[in-house]
This record gives C-alpha cells, structure tokens and sequence, in this order.
C-alpha cells in the first residue's frame, strides 16, 4: 500500500505480526528460539501447528480469501487464496524440506478457501453476483478432483450438484475434504492424477447449459490449478506445456471476454503437451 494511504496514527505494531500466524506469543515468545525446544514443545507453548497443511490453510486464509461483497461493489480487488502459491514469496524462516508436497498444500488450500467462500455466501443477506460464480466455479475444480478419483484416497466424500441450495452443505464438504487431504500420504502418482483429471475437462466448457459467468470462473480456477500442479514438471524443459498453459492464462484474463469454445480448444492442446510430458517423465515430477 502507498505510504500516501496509510493514516498517519497507524504503528507498525498494528499490522501483521508474528502472533498473525503463529499465535499469541505471551507463553512462547521466550523459548521457542531455544536448541534444545523440539516442535512439539513449541506446540505445547502455544504456538499453532503450521506444519499441519489443515491448521496452516486456517490460519492463512482468514486475510487472503474473503472481502465483503459491499466493498467489492465499492471496487476492492478480489482475493484469490492459494496456500501453496503465497507460500512461495514468503521469507523461508522453517525449514521447507519438512513441508508437504507443494500439490497437497495447494489442494488443502483450496479446500479451506471453498468453505471460507461457502460460509460468507450463506451469511451475507445480499452476495455479489461474481462471489457465487467464484464459488461454483472452485467448488466445481475440487469436485473433478473428487469424483474422478475413484480408485484413490481423495474419493471419500458424498458430491451433490453445485447450486445456492447446497451452500451449507459445501461448507462440511469442503473441511471435510481438507482434513482428509491434509492427513494423506502424498504421492507423485496423485499428483499426475489430478493433472490428468483436470486437463480432461475441455467438455465441460462445450456445455451450453451453463451460464458463461460461471464457464469463466471455472476456468479461472482451473488454470490456477494446473499450474500450481505443474510447477515441478516444468523444470524438466516441457517447453510446450508452458506455452499451452500461458494459452489458458490468456483466455482468463479478461472474463467479460471469455470464451468456453475457445479455452475448451486450448485446454485439448494443454491436454496433449501434458501427457507427452508425462511419458516423458514417467516414475516421478
């Protein structure tokens, strides 16, 4: 933010901290630098897991997910939350070879950002229009995840069809989902999984009974997603799938202009490059 914006009684104290995401420090702040302090000690002190992807997604997307529609109707950019992605840019202060895989992360984050989406729909008397595209539109990327998976250990929950009448539902749902994904075994396997489920889909977007807003906020995410998915096979020189995947950016850019037709098309080439890639790299990203 222009220091120009910033009111001139703010402290920096006032901002985001430490306590932001690690908790309130009175009973930890002393000793969790300490040698001889294990994780659990500093757990046991008072400071939040972090290293649970399920309590990392809570404690993240409280800031980076929601906005009140009135201030998006005032102009407030939305926010897009990725737990994986955002991690990215932050200063290393943990040591990251502990971490989950990157495609978990991204998936438990996803799943939180769904509830937190689903729980502001249900307790706004009047939601923006694009807040319940947005919702359908990530509610229904997890869902191909989900049902897809059948012989895979993200088949665990019931679906039903994505409407306003299920708002409540999508809430249990969806932390269901990523208490469940948090606990997994994680695997390159089920990470080609997903990549092949979601590079899949270009029928969807043929299906002229879905409203263009809702096609559009669809492939936003979905393109989100695979390149979240694909970050580490695209260290291994698959200029191609960089090239079909900077095709689906461009058509998400401008959503007013969205064309289902023409992502679909683009999403069949990104389709092709991806499982060449695939063959290419067999036995792990």
């Amino acid at each position: 933010m222009p220091v120009t914006l910033v009111d001139k009684d703010v402290k920096v104290t006032e901002g985001v901290s430490c306590e932001s995401c690690h908790g309130p420090a009175e009973n930890w702040l002393l000793s969790h630098s300490r040698k001889d302090y294990s994780h659990a000690d500093r757990v046991h002190a008072g400071m939040r897991d972090l290293k649970n992807p399920y309590v990392r997604a809570n404690t993240c997307v409280a800031c980076h997910q929601n906005v009140d529609s009135d201030l998006l109707r005032a102009g407030h950019p939305e926010l897009i939350f990725e737990l994986d992605g955002q991690a990215v840019t932050q200063p290393k202060h943990w040591r990251k070879e502990l971490d989950k895989p990157g495609p978990q992360l991204w998936l438990v984050g996803q799943a939180v950002a769904l509830r937190e989406m689903s729980w502001q729909l249900a307790t706004e008397k009047h939601p923006h229009a694009e807040a319940t595209n947005r919702w359908a539109g990530l509610f229904w990327v997890l869902q191909q995840v989900q049902m897809a998976n059948t012989d895979q250990p993200l088949r665990t929950l019931q679906t039903f069809p994505i409407n306003p009448q299920n708002i409540e539902p999508a809430i249990r749902w969806a932390d269901q989902l990523a208490q469940h994904i948090a606990g997994l075994e994680w695997s390159d396997a089920l990470t080609r999984k997903c990549l092949r489920i979601l590079a899949s889909g270009s029928d969807a977007f043929r299906e002229t009974s879905i409203p263009r807003p809702i096609q559009a906020r669809r492939a936003e995410r979905l393109v989100l997603a695979l390149d979240r998915l694909t970050r580490d096979l695209r260290t291994t020189k698959t200029g191609s799938v960089d090239e079909a995947l900077d095709s689906l950016f461009e058509d998400v850019q401008s959503l007013p202009d969205f064309s289902p037709t023409e992502f679909a098309s683009d999403l069949n080439w990104f389709q092709r490059f991806l499982g060449a890639a695939l063959e290419r790299t067999d036995g792990g990203l």
